[in-house]
C-alpha cells in the first residue's frame, strides 16, 4: 500500500522579526494560492505543518479547500540554529550550514545540530507514515528540516539540494510502508503560473 507524503517548503517570508510568528510576503501569500491550486487535484487526505507561521499559512488554503484543518506537529519545526526566537541573518546562516552539513553534530550555544534536528523530526515523520498509511499527506516545512528528513532516507539529499530548492517548493515522497520508493519534484513555477 502506497503513501504519499507532500514536502511543502514554505513561501517567501519577510527577512526581519520573530522566527515563530514570520508570516509570508506578498509573493508567499500569492504562491501559497498557488500551492493549493496545484494540490487540489492530488487527492489529499491530511494537511500537516509545522508550528511556525510562515509554514501554516504556505498550506491554509490547500487545508481549506478540501475541508481540512492544519493539524500542527511542534517537532516539525525548522533546525533551531541559535537561540530559537532570534532570526539568523542569510549572511552567518550560508557558512553555518556548511559547517552543519559537514559535522552533522555540530551546533552553536542555544542551537541544535543536523543530527538533533534529524532525530526529532523523524519520530513525528515515522508516526505519520504509520498514522496515514495509504493516504496523501502535505507537511508543510523549512528547507533545512525538510531535507534533513528527505536526507534521512536518501543522502543524496544534502546542503547541494538544500541550496537548490526554492520558496515555496513541493517534492512527493512515495512509500512503501517506511521504505521510500521515490522524490518527484511537483512544484512548477512556470505551471503555476499558466494555471492562475
Amino acid at each position: 500500500m502506497k503513501t504519499f507524503i507532500y514536502m511543502v517548503r514554505h513561501g517567501d517570508s519577510p527577512k526581519h522579526g520573530n522566527e515563530r510568528t514570520r508570516g509570508l510576503s506578498d509573493k508567499g501569500k500569492l504562491d501559497a494560492k498557488g500551492v493549493a491550486r496545484l494540490l487540489q487535484e492530488e487527492g489529499i487526505d491530511a494537511v500537516i505543518s509545522s508550528p511556525y507561521d510562515r509554514s501554516v499559512l504556505t498550506v491554509q488554503a490547500l487545508a481549506e479547500q478540501i475541508g481540512q484543518e492544519v493539524l500542527v506537529f511542534e517537532d516539525l519545526k525548522e533546525r533551531i540554529f541559535t537561540v530559537e526566537e532570534k532570526r539568523i541573518s542569510d549572511y552567518e546562516l550560508s557558512p553555518l550550514l556548511i559547517k552543519s552539513f559537514s559535522d552533522p553534530n555540530f551546533a552553536l550555544t542555544g542551537g541544535e545540530s543536523n543530527a538533533d534536528c534529524q532525530k526529532r523530526a523523524i519520530k513525528v515523520f515515522q508516526e505519520i507514515l504509520h498514522t496515514y498509511r495509504g493516504q496523501k499527506v502535505v507537511i508543510g516545512t523549512h528547507g533545512a528540516v525538510m531535507t534533513l528528513m528527505m536526507g534521512y532516507y536518501d543522502q543524496k539529499y544534502d546542503l547541494d539540494f538544500l541550496l537548490q530548492t526554492t520558496k515555496p517548493d513541493i517534492y512527493r515522497m512515495e512509500f512503501d510502508g517506511q521504505n521510500l520508493m521515490g522524490v518527484k519534484r511537483v512544484w512548477d513555477v512556470q505551471q503555476v503560473k499558466c494555471s492562475s
